[in-house]
């Protein structure tokens, strides 16, 4: 491996002698997501392909943690903790076979049991990057200091490779719990926000919830997923009452939300995910069919005004992404993500001319740049 890192190091101070952009490819699983830029053999640009350095460096059962290279098939890694009834707690789509664990952390995203269990920043141990000098830096793990103050490793993720290209990822893993089980309730969408509310007050194993149906919320079916002892989840069983699923649906149920496999994300429209305060209540104006994690992450579908959804979810304290733009909508001028508050944006803006200061990688695919 240490010849696929010199051979990715040289191409890398290749491209940036040249003032070439580079874009970072792994699995390419994710290519949709975020300002995604239609790349011809006339831009002179340079694709980084890290699916070639992979592989599991060092994992430690006992410590519950894990340092595997960037091109690492997500698949790879989740079977390696299988072994010892580990997971990633997170639960990362893979929006295909290929992909991989860099592609997971810079993208950021995270399964249905983020609600209970954090997203993949909280995670993340450290990190080695290859940067816009041709540095390999890392930040966390056995280096306790990073630039400027910052936990670096953390602001990696989500930041969709516009630092730099990630070498190497060390992350915290937990333990598969003991029982599983998902409980399914009919209900309006306004009762299973009210439900959200009075059960995040009490010492339930809900590891994720999801209700669906109509837009506008009349009718709906709330699934309720709980893990944990037996002992937990039968007590919290009473709790919620419903109807549980056979196991086998139930895992091809919460499969389906995390990759997107569920017939709700069906389709070519537009594709809009808002993240909310979970007390938020449902809104006549945009009316979500899928509500997700708690009440914290709202879907809508549909040719929807991209400044009206916006206005809205910051009106309830929120923010919106355009997740997947439909097959005849341009994105907007203004990008897919919820523009940053200034003061995230001057941080985003400082590490971005720390790290890569001619932007030369993944030019736009974070902050829309002029």
């Amino acid at each position: 491996m240490e010849f696929v890192l010199a051979e990715l190091l040289d191409q890398v101070m290749t491209a940036i002698a040249g003032h070439r952009p580079m874009y970072i490819s792994g699995g390419r699983s994710k290519d949709f997501y975020g300002n995604t830029h239609r790349i011809t053999p006339s831009d002179g640009h340079c694709v980084v392909d890290m699916s070639a350095y992979k592989g599991v460096i060092e994992y430690h059962p006992a410590e519950l943690v894990m340092t595997a290279r960037a091109g690492t098939p997500l698949q790879e890694i989740e079977a390696v903790l299988a072994e010892q009834r580990q997971m990633l707690a997170f639960e990362p789509p893979h929006f295909g076979p290929h992909a991989t664990l860099g592609g997971c952390v810079s993208a950021g995203l995270s399964g249905p049991a983020r609600m209970a269990r954090g997203s993949v920043r909280d995670f993340v141990l450290g990190a080695r990057l290859l940067d816009g000098h041709g540095r390999l830096m890392s930040f966390g793990g056995q280096v306790v200091k990073n630039v400027a103050g910052y936990d670096v490793s953390r602001l990696l993720v989500g930041a969709m490779g516009s630092f730099g290209a990630l070498i190497d990822i060390s992350v915290k893993v937990v333990p598969k719990p003991a029982v599983s089980l998902t409980l399914a309730l009919a209900m309006p969408a306004s009762d299973a926000l009210a439900s959200f509310s009075k059960w995040r007050l009490l010492p339930l194993p809900i590891t994720a919830t999801a209700w669906q149906g109509e837009p506008g919320g009349a009718t709906g079916m709330l699934s309720v997923r709980l893990e944990g002892s037996e002992v937990a989840v039968g007590s919290a069983r009473r709790v919620i009452g419903g109807e549980p699923l056979l196991e086998g649906d139930a895992q091809s149920f919460w499969r389906g939300l995390r990759e997107h496999t569920h017939p709700f994300f069906m389709g070519d429209g537009m594709l809009w995910r808002l993240s909310l305060p979970p007390a938020a209540p449902c809104s006549a104006d945009f009316p979500c069919a899928l509500i997700e994690w708690n009440g914290g992450q709202r879907w809508l579908r549909g040719e929807l005004p991209i400044d009206d959804v916006r206005a809205y979810a910051s009106r309830a304290g929120g923010h919106a992404t355009l997740f997947r733009a439909g097959a005849s909508t341009p994105r907007p001028a203004s990008g897919v993500f919820h523009p940053p508050e200034p003061a995230l944006l001057s941080v985003m803006q400082r590490l971005k001319n720390e790290f890569d200061p001619w932007h030369l990688f993944n030019p736009g695919r974070l902050l829309v740049e002029a």
